[in-house]
């Protein structure tokens, strides 16, 4: 289905009412998760619970990677299309077939990183332990957003480009993006899991509050920060985003060391 078919708002409709079933499908199936038996949460004012997260070691650290990571994440949502259309010669605010181009590509993004969530996480986790897949899946996020600024092609996407001799830069394209799917898809759900497990039941609710904070946070402050960088050096956003992934790698390695078993 076009845009044209639906109309301008019809992605925003789309999107409300995948929402509003969220809603209605976490209300009235999922079960309660508090235990009444759970000694009870000291209640804060906000400021003083972003505080007293922040002031645990390895969770305020967590914290801190999970809004470093929301944050170059984001700059490539907001920029990819300004990349794509800059870097392909893509004209996406008048040509249809161009802007769809920028769909299909963020459509193969989530079916890659729904796969990884969906299947390897659990086994991956066995395998490296929270804290270094964590790292890993950063400097996978790192080594692509290294990469994308500097792939550069004149053909429209198809099959048939895709399998001819202009399809080369197209591929390395794709590449880059599976290699960045991957690695956000491992991100989160080792990084919420050793959350969980460094936080006391009765303040789990409030640390994962502090943390969904911080990446709210970081998704306001990723697309002002990227789309006013790109105009000037439209390979900066992407190598600066790379150079905070590394250093984040860097600061988990330093922070949490896997002990045997």
């Amino acid at each position: 289905m076009s845009l044209t078919a639906i109309g301008n708002t019809g992605p925003g409709w789309v999107a409300a009412a995948l929402c509003a079933a969220n809603f209605l499908l976490a209300l009235l199936i999922l079960s309660e998760s508090r235990n009444p038996c759970t000694e009870s949460l000291v209640e804060r004012p906000h400021l003083s619970q972003w505080l007293h997260t922040l002031g645990r070691p390895k969770v305020g650290i967590l914290v801190v990677v999970f809004f470093l990571s929301t944050f170059c994440f984001s700059c490539f949502e907001a920029t990819l299309p300004l990349l794509v259309s800059d870097n392909f010669h893509l004209d996406i605010q008048a040509d249809e077939t161009a802007a769809t181009t920028v769909v299909y590509l963020f459509a193969y993004c989530g079916i890659i990183g729904a796969f990884i969530q969906g299947g390897a996480i659990g086994r991956l986790v066995k395998l490296l332990g929270e804290p270094r897949l964590i790292a890993l899946s950063l400097v996978l996020t790192a080594l692509s957003m290294a990469a994308l600024p500097f792939i550069k092609g004149s053909a429209q996407l198809s099959w048939s480009v895709l399998t001819g001799p202009a399809g080369g830069s197209w591929l390395a394209m794709l590449g880059a993006l599976a290699l960045l799917s991957v690695g956000t898809a491992l991100t989160r759900p080792p990084l919420f899991g050793l959350l969980s497990n460094l936080t006391a039941a009765n303040e789990q609710g409030a640390t994962i509050g502090v943390a969904q904070g911080a990446g709210s946070l970081a998704r306001i402050a990723g697309p002002v920060f990227a789309t006013g960088l790109l105009p000037y050096a439209p390979p900066l956003p992407y190598l600066i985003c790379a150079g905070i992934l590394l250093a984040t790698t860097a600061l988990i390695a330093g922070s949490f060391t896997a002990k045997p078993a």
